[in-house]
């Protein structure tokens, strides 16, 4: 499925927005599809902030999220000290994904080289 990335850096006016693919359509997701998706959203804010680096390891951590209804699905909301990034639209339940986002931003995150949040 692809879906749309939207970010909006601290003191910028623009949004810079990219299309994105992951494998699995929502409705099948499982909790490492849920935080696939969330590292690609998050990839995309590193390449707005930085684009000349190269793609660095991503961690869940630092953000605030929220599952919110948009037309054609719900859409994933997170903020940062950076900025905001808003990815979907998804057709998935939003109590579920919500849940899922829950489970997977409450596991520790894997030990990794570099930081993007």
């Amino acid at each position: 499925m692809t879906f749309t990335v939207e970010v909006l850096l601290k003191g910028r006016e623009d949004v810079a927005a990219q299309s994105v693919r992951h494998g699995v359509e929502p409705a099948a997701w499982t909790d490492d599809d849920v935080r696939e998706v969330l590292r690609l959203a998050l990839r995309e804010f590193d390449r707005a902030q930085n684009p000349a680096a190269e793609a660095r390891p991503v961690q869940l951590r630092g953000i605030s999220w929220i599952v919110t209804p948009v037309d054609g699905g719900v859409a994933i909301a997170m903020e940062s000290a950076g900025g905001a990034i808003v990815a979907g639209p998804f057709e998935i339940d939003r109590d579920r994904l919500t849940q899922a986002i829950a489970r997977v931003m409450a596991r520790p995150a894997a030990a990794s080289g570099g930081r993007v949040h």
